[in-house]
């Protein structure tokens, strides 16, 4: 998995802005399971390295390495990456399955509805 791409600066500064900015990444991991983790890190290369070597006991990867990094996104703030982590956890396995291959005309058709089943939307707003 390719490493996230860092916003836009200003010729010369992006560098050195760079240096100095930590950022928070939301990261996937699937498991050997077939299941999903979702987090929250501040150095995902550390984090996956710590699942994948099982040193937090009771973690919920623990038992089910190996794991692969399927999805990471980069957040500038600890807010906006924890309610994104938060978003991600109430999706659908499906929708995680879209977000993961990149699938975004699948994305735009999964939401929830009011009574929390998971709905395909086809079409404009107004066709059945």
């Amino acid at each position: 998995i390719e490493k996230p791409r860092h916003p836009s600066l200003p010729n010369g500064r992006r560098s050195s802005i760079l240096s100095i900015m930590k950022f928070m990444y939301v990261y996937i991991l699937e498991c050997n399971d077939g299941s999903y983790y979702i987090g929250v890190t501040n150095d995902y290369e550390r984090r996956f390295s710590e699942h994948q070597s099982g040193k937090i006991l009771h973690c919920y990867t623990h038992e089910r390495r190996p794991l692969k990094l399927v999805h990471i996104e980069e957040f500038v703030t600890i807010t906006d990456a924890i309610k994104r982590e938060k978003q991600l956890k109430r999706w659908s396995r499906v929708k995680k399955q879209a977000l993961i291959k990149g699938d975004e005309k699948l994305l735009g058709r999964l939401s929830w509805n009011r009574s929390g089943l998971i709905t395909i939307r086809r079409g404009s707003a107004g066709s059945p």
